[in-house]
């Protein structure tokens, strides 16, 4: 498309200013979620979500990322660079109007783009008026084009910067500490969503750059990280499946247009019995799913019951076959692209164009027809793995019912090792998960039992990565759990289903030893918490208790420290000008090691503890961490493990 084409189609007319944006700075948590971590670094999705728009549109193949010195980021792509010319409604250039005007930009304009992610087209403006600095530079008809804006107001009117060969557009910005708890960028979370997206949008190369300091090698080279992907989607399952052993060894895929929307899927089984369905509108993470993955549910049920049928496998099974049988072991992505996506709720968890399901549904439907006739081999095994499924899914549904057969609300039912509180209010109330009847006895002795309830776990719990669902509702340390919480499992759509509407404690927190044992037992619960109650988890109840490592003593004088920076500040600090210099160091090795006063100073009272949030930043990477951390395969884990090795507090 030539330069003059493209102008024309994408000019100042195509912008529309919809409302001013005063008060994004006023409520910033209206417009990114929180001014924590997770909305720092949604700051940076809107701004790339502009450049894969462009991808989309077909006018842009590279996108280059790069953490700055001082937490700043740079975006620079090279799509058809935002307009410059004078935007007829506002009076000044459209880039000014984009950048400084809520809701302005060409996602509304049909004709500029037909599908678009980010905020409803909020988004650069939003991260503009939450920035202390920002910097737009547009590469346009061979001229750059500047300006410069200090939270979210134009210090100068868009000016030119001289010539160039080059076509799209830079922004640069720092995030204001007014606005945000915290200004550091991890490298990982940021990775992850660019890796993502380059599945995503197959082509596309995006290059990841962390500058600052810090993460520099010893020659001074920044770490540079490139994502493409020539295949999408089949290869985004090979990497999700990549921990786990294969039922079929041939990703199942899909890709074309169904009714005037773009529809992709692709999908692989294993012999998990973990169900890993991702679903994305327009490049989106649609963690709450929607009408095309009803759709997706749909078509797969229908076309693998009808072959199972046919084939007379099921004709000596004794029980109905439901929907949750054809999907466990299964890792699926189902992609679409919308023109006009309805949301429910402002962060876009949950699609509800009802137009959207019948397309899915019979692109999935045409896509294993094909493939089961083609493959009989692994029609079979998938068939066969189904009525496993069933056989489990009926004695776990017994197993279940004997989970919650009492009510956890009048008492009675509750587990015996459980010292509940006093207070009957959940948004008060919390409840240890705590390793040990030795622990537990130590923080039954040292809580505040108005509010705070203890569960002692003992040893190990399973590990609901290799269990079959009938097993884990059997095991009496997960039975004991649910109980305590009082949560109902289980719905006719979804066997795996939470409701929270009992849920009897608003903080569940993990209190383990700080030790390998203890590492490891901790990472066994939240696996459990994320395969049988992840919506506890999104709704902000799960918490990990934080229990120093070291006691240090001189005379009368103590300090606790949590990490060995610590530890070493105090001990120089301790030994002080006197004559002894000695400073007494204990490492608990288990919370057994504290009394009772000790851990409820350091560990449990709410005024001086530390309890850090479990939250999902991507529950792709998420999946794709437990199923290699608990899963069945070796190398992976191996891997993993000789990469982080340092980073881990082992004693010798």
């Amino acid at each position: 498309m030539s330069e003059d084409k493209e102008n024309k189609d994408y000019s100042a007319d195509s912008i529309q200013a919809l409302e001013g944006m005063e008060h994004v700075r006023m409520r910033p948590s209206m417009y990114i979620g929180d001014v924590g971590s997770r909305g720092l670094h949604h700051l940076v999705y809107e701004v790339v979500d502009n450049s894969i728009d462009e991808a989309l549109a077909g006018h842009c193949d590279r996108v280059e990322i790069s953490i700055l010195e001082g937490n700043g980021i740079r975006v620079m792509d090279n799509g058809r660079g935002i307009p410059v010319d004078l935007h007829k409604k506002e009076g000044v250039s459209a880039l000014q109007v984009v950048m400084t005007k809520i809701g302005a930009g060409g996602k509304f304009d049909k004709d500029s783009y037909k599908v678009s992610g980010g905020l409803h087209g909020v988004g650069v403006s939003v991260v503009n008026a939450l920035s202390i600095d920002l910097k737009a530079t547009v590469h346009k008809g061979g001229k750059i084009y500047i300006q410069e804006y200090k939270q979210g107001k134009e210090q100068y009117l868009v000016k030119e910067g001289g010539t160039t060969d080059l076509k799209g557009t830079e922004v640069i910005f720092f995030p204001d500490p007014e606005i945000f708890e915290t200004l550091e960028y991890h490298y990982d979370i940021l990775a992850t969503r660019m890796r993502e997206l380059s599945f995503l949008n197959k082509g596309l190369t995006i290059v990841m750059t962390d500058e600052r300091a810090e993460a520099k090698d010893e020659e001074g080279k920044s770490p540079v990280e490139t994502f493409y992907s020539e295949r999408g989607l089949p290869e985004f399952v090979e990497f999700l499946d990549g921990t786990r052993e294969k039922l079929i060894q041939k990703v199942i895929s899909v890709e074309g247009e169904k009714n005037g929307i773009p529809v992709e899927v692709a999908l692989i089984y294993n012999n998990s019995y973990a169900e890993n369905i991702h679903s994305y509108v327009n490049n989106i993470n649609t963690h709450e799913g929607g009408t095309h993955l009803s759709g997706f549910r749909r078509g797969l049920t229908g076309t693998l019951k009808k072959y199972a049928e046919k084939s007379g496998m099921l004709d000596k099974l004794k029980f109905d076959i439901s929907g949750d049988d054809f999907r466990e072991g299964l890792t699926a992505i189902v992609s679409v692209k919308v023109q006009e996506p309805q949301f429910e709720g402002q962060t876009k968890t949950k699609l509800g164009n009802r137009e959207v399901t019948a397309p899915v549904s019979q692109a999935v439907s045409e896509m294993l027809n094909d493939y089961l006739e083609e493959n009989p081999d692994d029609a079979r095994q998938i068939v066969q793995k189904v009525i496993l499924a069933a056989t489990a899914r009926h004695a776990a549904t017994k197993a279940r019912e004997m989970v919650q057969r009492k009510n956890p609300m009048g008492g009675a039912g509750l587990p015996g090792k459980l010292s509940d509180c006093a207070s009957k209010d959940p948004s008060e109330c919390e409840v240890y998960l705590v390793e040990g009847d030795s622990a537990g006895g130590t923080a039954k002795q040292g809580r505040d039992r108005h509010f705070q309830a203890i569960m002692p776990l003992r040893g190990k719990i399973l590990n609901v990565e290799k269990a079959m669902q009938h097993k884990i509702f059997e095991n009496e340390e997960i039975k004991n759990i649910y109980t305590a919480l009082g949560v109902r499992v289980g719905t006719e759509e979804d066997s795996r289903a939470l409701n929270l509407e009992k849920l009897r404690y608003h903080k569940v927190i993990i209190m383990c030893d700080a030790d390998v044992d203890g590492s490891h037992i901790q990472t066994l619960i939240m696996t459990f918490f994320f395969r049988y109650m992840k919506e506890l988890i999104e709704n902000g109840y799960l918490y990990i208790a934080t229990p120093p490592l070291y006691l240090l003593k001189k005379g009368k004088q103590s300090n606790y420290a949590w990490n060995d920076a610590e530890r070493d500040a105090f001990v120089q600090e301790m030994k002080g000008a006197g004559t002894d210099t000695s400073v007494g160091i204990q490492r608990y090795k288990g919370l057994g090691e504290m009394n009772a006063e000790q851990l409820w100073d350091t560990t449990m009272n709410p005024k001086f503890r530390t309890l850090r949030q479990v939250t999902i930043e991507s529950s792709v990477e998420a999946d794709r961490i437990f199923s290699m951390l608990m899963g069945d395969e070796v190398p992976p884990r191996r891997e993993f493990i000789e990469q982080n090795a340092k980073y881990a507090n082992i004693d010798a």
